[in-house]
């Protein structure tokens, strides 16, 4: 009787597991172990993020755009909210703190949302800390023997204190708190103190790795700088573009950057190559619109980390990227496969005399448009923007902090329970 039963039982667990082959979902565990859990989960119920934003002094945000936005007082709302200036420069790249926040202040009609703002943290999913980490650094001394980075370091020790005295952030140990940290140098002091949280990066360059990773954190694109490239369709596409590759940027940069001064020796010379040292200031910034506008490829070797603003600028420009940097991330990668409009090369390929530019030559043509086209339909994935938009670059960074939150509540349940927390990791 018992064997009946069972081969009964093993009969439905087979038919179980058939059906979920035919609907497209073969994790039987989840019948077993995580139905309920799915069911109550963020990315289950398909409503927007509630994100909780927590009102910060202004000398936090604000007051680093300009004087008058200090002297203001009361809260940033909607109706106050500097526009982030036209002429903002190199600063731009690191603005996506920025524009975080403002798509949370939004309270107008329009695009659906991804995230949306609640006044009550009982009810929020995540939390917001709006400190400006990375314009903080470009404000208040752009190197450590400045003496105005001691106003830096101040804002960070201040901003620690005020999170360890919320109890929201007491009740996670930070895990559900969303703080952007896009400059390579932000938050430098007080990092470490806030290593559980959800962090906003460009890439992992100057973490260590027991602070930033990717289970938990979000890889966001620089905000690009060039103009965007929005009436970009000529009869011939390729042979409009006369240039075979572009680069113009600082050739002068630290560890995997100083590949940048090597491809010069390689590539200086070269008929149809632009490779030119230039710093970003407005007029080149607008030569450099002009060029990526006339280019097929777009050079973007590492900077000061693995990434740069120049890969973003090449996307909005549809110039198809060609990355050389062994170590570098990408944002939205769940979602977006690079390998459909972009190149990829290793530093010690690239670095091989008439390698890269032999085998750019001799890329098809038809891929390239292909390439292209795909780069026009991708492009509004890097476009942050106020009033936001649906599917723009801050919609997608909401969906990526939205797709950490169950391992967030992993983290969370897991924690209230271990008496010797991740004991496998302890040597025998």
């Amino acid at each position: 009787m018992y064997g009946k039963a069972a081969i009964c039982l093993a009969l439905a667990i087979i038919f179980l597991v058939s059906c979920s082959i035919y609907i497209g979902n073969v994790d039987i565990r989840s019948y077993f172990f995580s139905l309920q859990s799915a069911q109550r989960s963020i990315c289950a119920t398909g409503r927007p993020l509630r994100v909780y934003m927590y009102d910060l002094p202004r000398k936090f945000n604000v007051a680093m755009m300009g004087r008058r936005y200090a002297e203001e007082a009361g809260p940033v709302i909607m109706e106050n909210l500097p526009l982030w200036p036209a002429n903002g420069g190199v600063r731009r790249q690191h603005s996506v703190e920025y524009w975080l926040m403002a798509s949370l202040l939004y309270n107008g009609e329009g695009e659906e949302r991804e995230a949306v703002r609640v006044s009550d943290p009982e009810t929020a999913d995540a939390f917001f800390v709006p400190f400006f980490s990375s314009l903080s650094v470009n404000t208040h001394g752009h190197n450590m023997t400045d003496p105005e980075t001691e106003v830096d370091r101040q804002l960070q020790g201040e901003l620690v204190e005020f999170l360890r005295q919320s109890k929201y952030y007491q009740r996670s140990g930070g895990r559900d708190h969303v703080i952007p940290m896009t400059h390579p140098n932000a938050f430098r002091f007080h990092r470490q103190q806030l290593n559980a949280s959800i962090l906003i990066i460009v890439d992992f360059g100057r973490y260590p790795r027991n602070m930033s990773t990717l289970s938990k954190d979000v890889v966001s694109p620089y905000v690009h700088v060039v103009e965007s490239f929005t009436d970009d369709d000529p009869l011939d596409p390729y042979e409009n573009r006369t240039t075979l590759i572009f680069f113009r940027g600082n050739t002068v940069r630290k560890d995997e950057g100083k590949i940048r001064v090597k491809l010069a020796k390689i590539l200086n010379g070269i008929a149809d190559v632009h490779y030119e040292k230039s710093a970003a200031t407005p007029s080149n910034i607008k030569m450099s619109t002009k060029g990526m506008r006339l280019s097929k490829f777009c050079l973007h070797p590492a900077g000061d980390t693995p990434s740069s603003c120049r890969l973003f600028d090449a996307i909005v420009s549809h110039c198809v990227p060609v990355v050389v940097s062994d170590k570098i991330e990408l944002p939205f990668e769940d979602e977006i496969d690079y390998t459909e409009f972009s190149i990829f090369f290793s530093m010690e390929e690239a670095l091989k005399p008439g390698y890269l530019v032999n085998k750019l030559r001799q890329f098809p043509k038809d891929r390239w448009v292909e390439m292209w086209k795909r780069l026009k339909q991708i492009s509004h994935h890097y476009e942050f923007q106020y009033p936001p938009k649906k599917e723009d670059a801050v919609y997608m960074l909401w969906r990526q902090v939205k797709h950490k939150l169950p391992g967030v509540e992993l983290a969370i349940h897991r924690n209230r329970r271990l008496k010797i927390p991740d004991w496998w990791r302890r040597k025998r």
